[in-house]
């Protein structure tokens, strides 16, 4: 039945949005290659998910079909939207005209095909702009870096960097040649510490057996720590049994340690230097509006002085807003993902910075403070459904901690 509504909706917003491709041209080859394209979009896009789920499936599709339709589906709602608005127009115009008795028709062709040029040429910037976020955006990796100040940081830590990667989703990469460049950018930043925010695959670990090697190159002096996220416990699949979904699980733990990462469940870690130390904190994903919460913070906590600065690692900034914030310990620091920043937005520093994805999370890209505390949100390395990124590239943060100097 969801198919079906799904296939009678689609139809309508394609015959109603053909009517401004008719008025424009009446060559039938156009006509006939509107339609081709709009059957084999949605033909593809059908056969796309229909694996979607299967744990069967070990090399998830990377979701061409499901870009392309969205490339061409929302600029056909724009055109309707004015087509339908001249409708209505024309509609009211006609019964004005009928009350004053005029035998004038409302339609006029040349304001029809006025609108349906309009209508086209603003549709042609969400299209090119989506196939230009499949083609090229989706690893347009862009290196952000902050400095954050603190009071209590200890003293032989000031200057200390880390980069943060989140969200690889590997199943969804399809250039080695493209991820290589990011790994190596990675690299290139020579932080003191490497920490990986959770999502490591789309659903199972044998996303990861063409890019373990690769992410297994990834160093820092301190090491590279990586915690887990809601994608990584298989939760999107349909298992035959939970002791293959238990497997899966076990297989994306192992895998993490042979590439020669720490992963942390729910632990800490202390980094140390010339005596002083500041603790790393490692739980497991913890997410509001439905999402897995397996992370403990206590149990993560466990041994850690309240005096310890600390620099938390959580997949889902919801987590931050719910528990983290406020919480007596003081995280000084905390870095999540998640939310790709939806892999579509606005960012113009210092001037917009929109994405539909802000109205579900009030942190979802970038550094936010509240209390004296910070959070980093990173917008992702990989991609998850629309295989590309507009306005929201993917995202190697690099942080430096900064001893606060006191003046008087």
């Amino acid at each position: 039945m969801r198919w079906f509504l799904f296939i009678i909706i689609y139809i309508l917003v394609d015959i109603y949005a053909f009517q401004a491709v008719k008025t424009i041209t009446k060559s039938p080859w156009l006509h006939g290659l509107y339609v081709f394209i709009s059957v084999a979009v949605l033909a593809g896009l059908i056969y796309e998910l229909s694996f979607l789920g299967s744990a069967k499936m070990m090399e998830p599709p990377k979701m061409y079909f499901f870009g392309i339709f969205l490339a061409v589906f929302i600029p056909k709602l724009i055109i309707i939207v004015f087509m339908f608005g001249e409708d209505i127009a024309r509609f009211f115009v006609g019964i004005f005209m009928k009350v004053a008795g005029s035998q004038e028709t409302p339609f006029m062709g040349s304001r029809r095909k006025f609108v349906s040029t309009i209508a086209l040429g603003i549709a042609a910037i969400p299209f090119s702009s989506l196939i230009y976020g499949m083609i090229q955006g989706k690893y347009n990796f862009k290196v952000l870096k902050y400095t954050l100040e603190f009071d209590d940081l200890p003293d032989e830590f000031d200057g200390y960097t880390l980069t943060q990667i989140s969200d690889i989703h590997s199943g969804s990469f399809d250039s080695h040649r493209k991820v290589e460049y990011a790994v190596n950018l990675i690299n290139e930043q020579q932080s003191d510490v490497i920490l990986f925010t959770g999502d490591l695959v789309n659903n199972v670990a044998e996303e990861m057996k063409d890019w373990k090697q690769l992410f297994s190159t990834l160093k820092a002096p301190e090491g590279v720590f990586s915690i887990l996220g809601n994608h990584d416990y298989g939760d999107y699949v349909n298992w035959e049994s939970a002791t293959e979904k238990a497997e899966n699980l076990q297989k994306l733990k192992v895998l993490q340690k042979e590439m020669g990462w720490d992963l942390l469940l729910n632990e800490n870690r202390y980094l140390k230097k010339n005596g002083q130390r500041i603790a790393l904190v490692g739980v497991e994903n913890w997410g509001a509006n439905g999402f897995k919460q397996a992370g403990d913070l206590d149990k993560a906590c466990k041994g850690i002085s309240d005096n310890d600065f600390k620099i938390l690692m959580t997949h889902d900034p919801s987590h931050w807003q719910a528990k983290v914030k406020e919480d007596p310990r003081n995280f000084q620091l905390t870095l999540s993902g998640h939310t790709h920043g939806m892999q579509f937005g606005i960012e113009i520093p210092g001037i917009i910075k929109w994405s539909p994805i802000k109205y579900r999370y009030k942190n979802w890209a970038g550094i936010y403070e509240e209390f004296g505390r910070y959070i980093n949100v990173n917008r992702g390395l990989g991609f998850l459904g629309y295989p590309g990124r507009v306005g929201i590239w993917p995202e190697i943060t690099v942080i430096q901690l900064k001893k606060r100097q006191n003046t008087v």
